[in-house]
């Protein structure tokens, strides 16, 4: 086990969680907040060995330790062999991280080392607060939400999952460099290589890629061409030299292919429509910087969950969902449905407009501080801040 030292007085932040990045950057964002408004403050986050967690978080300056957890794997193999035993190592390893590290709140973010530490920090008796992204919560979540202090979540009527008096409705933190697209359409498009008097479609699967989607879009390239649409096709990496091949055959020039973008922020200051998978940051991103989009969920999600996060948009008319099993035959239809009308696409807009939630991750971080000056209080400490006050229920 790594050997944990902090000093005595600053405040102690405990973060669990990751796997993906629809885990992992609204924990970040939340480490951010957290700093600017607490002095002397001590990050710590958690997540799985072998994980992106173990790459980003560091990237973003803050220190990590690895648990060796893994989830229960959907087909037939013999590492749900090792599942058991992973579980109760990883439990172990949390009750030593919570023991050592003596957190003043413990923040779950969702992911296959939040059920661990935020378990280990509830039978310590540490201050717990959980943030659910999804519109229906997985298992773990579930489970921990009888535990924790708090639940911060992104959608209305959670108190199906959750008891109602835990409950703050939040919205997801996004990534706030990814969501400032004001002013850089004109250098967006320069980035890309792309035409500023053609219609742009954004078409992203997550940081991991989506099959079905980049199918879809390689068996409709000419079309999408057909419809004077540019294309920026971020692919994930096991599809990339595909995606490249399909797009040299249909002899399409006007278009951006990367297996990752990393300037998210140039891709939807580009973008006129977006096409994506439903994952929670994903529709909290497109919401926030009021993108008119077609949603493709993910049929292969615990309890149909992108579905949901999806539908909460379509069912106030802010989005137009699309089946995966349609993609291939009806992808460049809905596109240029969408595109092309203007009036539609206001009208998204202005839904989405009143469907975001801003400043997420600050808000979080107030409950979170909250929940860290009442154990200091208890204790005779306090928390010092930079002059913002914590929110309170």
């Amino acid at each position: 086990m790594e050997k944990i030292t902090q000093p005595a007085q600053s405040l102690r932040v405990l973060i669990a969680g990751g796997g993906t990045g629809g885990h992992v950057f609204p924990a970040i964002a939340i480490a951010h907040a957290i700093r600017k408004r607490a002095f002397n403050t001590r990050i710590l986050f958690v997540g799985a060995k072998g994980r992106m967690e173990m790459r980003k978080v560091p990237q973003a300056g803050f220190h990590i330790i690895g648990l060796d957890i893994a989830g229960l794997q959907r087909r037939l193999t013999w590492k749900n062999l090792l599942l058991p035993w992973k579980l109760l190592k990883s439990m172990a390893g949390a009750k030593k991280i919570v023991k050592r590290f003596r957190p003043d709140v413990v923040i779950g973010v969702g992911g296959y080392a939040s059920g661990p530490v935020v378990w280990a920090a509830a039978r310590q008796k540490q201050p717990v607060l959980i943030q659910e992204q999804n519109s229906f919560p997985g298992i773990t979540n579930r489970i921990l939400g009888k535990k924790a202090d708090k639940v911060c979540v992104a959608y209305e009527g959670m108190e199906a999952f959750f008891a109602k008096e835990k409950i703050y409705v939040t919205g997801n933190p996004v990534r706030q460099q990814v969501i400032d697209i004001a002013g850089k359409r004109e250098e967006a498009l320069r980035y890309f290589g792309l035409s500023g008097d053609k219609p742009v479609l954004l078409v992203t699967g997550g940081s991991g890629g989506a099959r079905s989607i980049n199918e879809g879009v390689a068996h409709n390239l000419r079309g999408l061409k057909e419809e004077g649409i540019q294309l920026i096709w971020q692919t994930g990496a096991f599809y990339f030299d595909a995606a490249k091949e399909s797009a040299k055959k249909a002899g399409e020039d006007k278009l951006y292919i990367n297996a990752f973008i990393d300037r998210m922020d140039y891709a939807y200051a580009a973008a006129d429509v977006v096409v994506s998978r439903a994952g929670a940051i994903a529709v909290s991103e497109i919401s926030s910087v009021k993108k008119p989009a077609i949603f493709i969920p993910s049929p292969n999600v615990a309890a149909d969950h992108q579905t949901k996060n999806a539908q909460a948009l379509v069912n106030h008319n802010a989005a137009s969902l699309l089946k995966d099993h349609e993609v291939k035959d009806r992808l460049v239809n809905e596109v240029s449905a969408l595109m092309f009308d203007e009036n539609k696409k206001q009208r998204f807009r202005e839904k989405l407009a009143g469907l975001s939630y801003l400043n997420a991750a600050d808000v979080i971080a107030g409950i979170a501080l909250d929940l860290a000056s009442k154990k200091r209080s208890a204790a005779g400490t306090s928390v010092k801040t930079n002059g913002r006050k914590t929110i309170k229920k």
